[in-house]
Parts: C-alpha cells; structure tokens; sequence
C-alpha cells in the first residue's frame, strides 16, 4: 500500500532533483557535490521501483534511460524547419542588412547576433508545461521523434518552472556533444578498438538516433534552445521570449546580445571569431535575426530558408605541422581515403594528431610529401583536413608520394574507375570494411529496417563473429544474442521479432538492401519494376539493363559485376531460403497506369492517408516525385498545413495546385 509519506517524499526528492539538475546543467552553479545528488536519485528510484503506481514520465529517473528497442516514428512539424542563409564576408551581412530595410522601409533595424551552435537540430513541443514530443529535423518537413533519447539530456525540462508559460508550444535548438564528453567518448572507442567520431557534430547527431536511451544518457549530451514557435507567446520580439524561455528552465545561450547598428553586429563578429576557442563545445559562426516577430513575418520566407535572418561562417583556423606518415582507410563502399598522421599542433583548442588527404589528385595537386609542413585547416571538422604545403621547409632529399597500390586490409590490388576521384579495393565481399558496411546498410530503416541492430550493435555482432555477412543475420537465435556486451533479454526478443518482420519487406527494398554499388533506393525500385524478380536482374543483359530509366553504362557494369561474384550468389540463396522477397508480388508496387508519365509531383501538407501511399500512387501511375517546387514541377498536392513557402513559390511559377481528393479523381482512385 503506498502511504501518504512515500507520496510526499517522492514528491519532495522528484522537486529536490529537478532544482539540483537546473543549477548544474543550466546554471552551472551546483550547490551540492556529486555524493549527494546520487544518494538522492538512488533513494527516488528505489520507492518508484517499490510502488510502480508512482512511476511518472516526467520524474527525474527518466534520465538514466532506458535498454528497451524502440524503433523511431517519424512526425510530421507543426511548423516547417527550414534552413539558414550562408555568408561569409562582412559585406556580405551589409548587404543582408540594407536589404532588411530596403524591403521594412524603415532607417534602422534591431537584430539579436547568437553563436551558431555545431550540433544537431531538436525541435521540442511542450503541452500544459510538460515535455510533449522531442523530433529531429529531418527533411525540414517531418522528422523522428527520439523523445525518450531527449529525456535523458539533463539540460532539457521534463517540467517547466512557473506557470506564465503558453498552453502549448514548440521551441527548437542544438542538440550538442560538449568538448569534454566527446574526448571521453573517443577514448572509450579508441579503447575498443571502435571507429572515432570525426567531430562533436556527428556524435551529438549519432547518438540521439541510437535505439538504447540508456547509452544515450551515459554520453553527457547538452542541449541549447534559440527559437519559440506558437500561439500567444509571451513578447512580439525573438530576444525577449527566449530571455522569458530562461525563466522557465530552458538553457538559453548567455551570449545573445542585442545590436542596433551593423557596427554592432560586426563587433559581436570580431569578438567570438578569436573567444569561441574558450567555448567548451564547438561553433562554426553566428547568426544574425531581425528581433521583431512582426518585423520577421512581415520579411516572410524563401523556398528553405527565412529572409529574417542569416549565418554568418568564421574563417577556418589554420596550422602547420610537419607529415610523419600516410594511413589508407577502407570506407563501407571500397572507398580509400588517405589519412595523414601529423606531429601533434594545436587547432581551434584541439590537439591535431590526423588529417585527411582526400585522393591521390589531392596529393597531386599540392605536390604533398612526406616530411613536408603541411598547412592543416579546421573547417568544423575535429579531424581536419590538409589544404597545403609550406614548401619553404621541404627536406632536400625529399621525393614525390607514392599513392598505395593494394588494399591495406585485405591486400588486393586497387583499382581507380574512369570519372572517380577516389582508388577502391574491388574485394567487395572479401574486405572486412566493406563487409561491415553492407550488414550496417542492410539493416537500415531504408533498407530491411531491423529494428534492434543499429550501427553499434551490427558492429558488436561482427566483431563477435556472430555474423560474417548479411546472410548470417537469418540465422542468428536469442541464447548467442544475448550473449553480448550490454544485451538484454528484452533487446534480444526485438531484434528476433525485427528480423522475422524483415522478411516482409517488398522486393525493391530488398534489391536496394543488397547494396550493390551505385544502386541507390530510387534506381533499386525502377529495376525490380521493370524485372519483376531477381531471378530476371541476374540473367538480365547489359544491353536489357540499360533500359531502364535512371541506368546508365556505370550502374549497369556494377550490376553485371554483383552477379558474376560466386560468394554474392552464395548469399542470395541464402536470403531465398530464409524466406526474403525476391520478385513483386501482385499487387506489390505493380503500375496501375501511366497516366501521370512524365509529371514531376510535390507532395506537401497532411492527408487522411498517408503521405508515402500517396507517393506510391503517383510513381504506380507513371509519375515521379520531388521534394520541391521548381519551374520543372507539373502540379503540387497541397493538404492541411501546407508549407507556405511551397504555396508562395507555386503560385508564383503558375503551378497547378491541386487537393488529394482531385489527385484521387484523376488516377481513377477510389476516395
């Protein structure tokens, strides 16, 4: 029976915890060591264990995480998330500015100048004060919903403080990896032997769509907000809501500032382009906003981006540092990049220990030598990349590069195809490298869509020799899943039932899940609509596959090649054997008519039907899809909350636009 003191305490630590959490991860100010706060969290979770009846999304234990397997939903935004300006001159913002008040009439502007966070973007919808929904930004018009990953960034409220905050509203930022957790977290990968990540953006990015929220919470994610978005905000200027956004428990950056004049833009500019080197996470630039809502709407939209406001890039930092030797990496296609290992320099507050070299006409290019000072540059990049050679410091005796001939795994000999910039190894299914990077690709939410192996764990399983390719994924059983590193029972049912699901998935999937060179998921549906079965692409001609639209003499010769590789047939007949779909179905994807041959469509808005069935109805009547509105598209499918930057942008190019009962009309598809 829970009694009115275990609901008071539980009350009292849940308040306790969530003043503790803001003072040190907002404020920055803890008041209580380490000891303290872990004796409370421990004691919260042991009555919440006792007494389920009290367990709440919203309780300060959410954070910790959880190991169930939850396969991402993508959402559609409420409001579309659109894309900043670049510029990269002084000039270029005078421009921006005079512009502004060319189009406002007006003879001054006030502008809000903010660090332009290297993170990944988070949109976060609150209801009644509570954490609602955390989504990514994905296309810009719907993304995935990693709330229960976003729960445990300690910086983000579960609850907000006060009351004076609006029913419901969205407010978006960066989520970002600080310097300090990304160093820890590339020394426990180094460590294991594990791939490194190349920069606190790509961590940040790859560890929020990890499907285990409780790894998520042990890799010390950050999160910083810069815009509200909603009905009956607080204030009618950007700076004054977030600055109102503070008060209610969100991080805010402490270094927005106001500026009235472009000098004051420009010296906001002067000052963080040589200060953000103290910043513990990584920025690329700043952002200029005009600061009055009524100004931004009255600015309005391009087709991605606002015309309110812009990014501004630093320059990229530069050093020079002698090259000691050349490292040759495979990539998950054969690709072989050239990395340079350098004696160590300090770069934008990192010590430089590597570069990329980029291909053997880079190399040439520059003339780069070994023992040369070479001039190393951080374009964003934590391994940067190699822009130069101070040829003033070359070594006398020293002669040109020779670019590596044979595959540094596997030792077969490199090829360089017409028209590519980079070597490969063609021992594609012999080369570990490339093995791992068809089982990562297979299991992808585009590809079989496994839910339970993601990247991490398809790495763990071939390490472990569990799998040795993508065939042995089918054989796989729960007693030599569980058997891995940080796996539970629960993880091990999800990746079964994933597996079994997989089985499922429609023939053209399947075809693009073979990851056969250059065939990409659009090529990969043509193919199997035009051959109907794989039986039919294997025995198909050079000549038979160049007709069909979208493949060229290059795919084709990829295709010939896949099939003339006894170890690929080998694991197709595996994959028919463990039931996978080899050949359409009828019914599956079948063209229904070509009525719509030839028509580029956009799809935008919400239907009463899904958005994907009404993009494989246009491309089963002969048409072709497109993400955006150019002079090339036919008509547009406007629904509930079309973006209204693809309305503007169709009417003013003489665009049909059209409802989705006038589409079904017009394919003969009942409504």
């Amino acid at each position: 029976m829970v009694t009115k003191e275990i609901v008071q305490r539980v009350e009292f630590l849940r308040r306790e915890l969530d003043r503790l959490n803001y003072e040190y991860y907002v404020l920055n100010s803890p008041t209580v060591d380490d000891f303290v706060y872990d004796r409370l969290m421990s004691e919260l979770a042991e009555l919440e264990k006792q007494n389920p009846g009290l367990q709440s999304p919203e309780s300060p234990t959410v954070r910790v995480g959880s190991d169930i397997t939850k396969e991402f939903v993508q959402v559609r935004h409420k409001y579309p998330v659109l894309s900043l300006s670049n510029t990269y001159s002084k000039e270029e913002i005078g421009e921006f500015d005079a512009r502004i008040r060319k189009e406002t009439g007006m003879d001054s502007i006030e502008y809000v100048c903010e660090l332009k966070f290297d993170g990944t973007a988070i949109c976060l919808t609150y209801k009644n004060g509570i954490l609602a929904q955390a989504v990514t930004r994905g296309d810009g018009e719907q993304g995935d919903d990693v709330t229960s990953n976003v729960r445990t960034i300690r910086s983000v409220p579960l609850k907000l403080r006060g009351t004076d905050y609006p029913e419901e509203f969205e407010i978006r930022g960066e989520v970002l990896m600080p310097l300090s957790s990304f160093k820890r977290l590339n020394c426990e990968r180094e460590e294991k032997n594990q791939t490194l990540f190349a920069n606190p953006r790509n961590a940040a990015a790859g560890t929020l769509k990890m499907q285990d929220s409780a790894e998520v919470a042990k890799r010390g994610l950050d999160c910083c907000l810069y815009f509200i978005l909603g009905e009956n905000l607080p204030f009618d200027t950007h700076f004054d809501n977030l600055q109102k956004a503070a008060s209610w428990g969100f991080k805010i950056s402490p270094n927005m500032r106001k500026c009235r004049s472009i000098d004051d833009i420009f010296n906001f500019l002067d000052h963080w382009d040589t200060e953000r080197k103290n910043l513990p996470y990584d920025t690329d630039g700043a952002v200029i906003k005009v600061n009055s809502l009524a100004l931004q709407r009255e600015t309005g939209l391009r087709a991605k981006s606002p015309r309110w406001a812009v990014a501004y890039k630093f320059k990229a930092e530069q050093a020079y540092t002698p090259l000691l030797s050349i490292d040759y990496q495979v990539g998950r296609t054969g690709a072989v990049t050239p990395v340079a290992n350098l004696q160590p320099v300090q770069l934008a507050g990192t010590t430089v220990k590597r570069a990329s070299l980029h291909n053997a006409e880079q190399i040439e290019l520059h003339d780069i030598r070994l023992g040369d000072t070479v001039i190393v540059e951080k374009g964003g990049e934590i391994i940067p990349k190699i822009v130069g050679v101070d040829k003033t410091k070359r070594p006398e005796n020293s002669e040109p590069l020779v670019y590596a001939t044979v595959c540094p795994v596997c030792g077969t000999e490199l090829v360089k195809l017409a028209g590519e910039a980079k070597h490969y190894c063609p021992n594609d299914s012999g080369c570990p490298p490339q093995i791992l990077g068809k089982i990562e690709h297979f299991v992808s939410r585009r590809a079989m869509n496994i839910e339970g192996i993601g990247e991490e764990t398809a790495d763990l399983m071939f390490e472990e020799h569990l799998i040795h390719n993508i065939a042995d994924i089918y054989d796989l059983t729960k007693d030599r899943i569980v058997r891995l590193e940080r796996m539970g029972s629960r993880s091990a049912d999800n990746i079964i039932e994933g597996i079994v699901r997989s089985k499922e998935v429609p023939f053209p999937r399947v075809l693009f899940a073979l990851g056969i060179r250059y065939v990409g998921e659009t090529t990969a549906k043509k193919i199997a609509l035009a051959f109907r079965s794989l039986d039919a692409i294997r025995n198909a001609s050079y000549e038979d596959l160049l007709q069909v639209d979208e493949v060229g003499e290059r795919i084709a010769q990829s295709i010939i090649r896949y099939f003339s590789d006894s170890s690929n047939i080998a694991i197709i007949e595996r994959l028919k054997a463990a039931g996978l779909k080899f050949e359409i179905e009828t019914g599956d994807n079948e063209i229904l008519s070509d009525s719509l041959l030839g028509k580029t469509v956009v799809v935008s808005g919400n239907f009463s039907r899904p958005r994907d069935e009404l993009k494989q109805l246009i491309e089963r009547h002969g048409g072709k899809n497109s993400s955006g509105v150019t002079s090339n598209t036919d008509f547009l499918i406007a629904g509930d909350k079309t973006g209204p930057a693809k309305l503007q942008k169709a009417e003013k190019l003489g665009i049909k636009i059209i409802s989705e009962n006038e589409f079904l009309q017009m394919i003969n598809e009942p409504l």
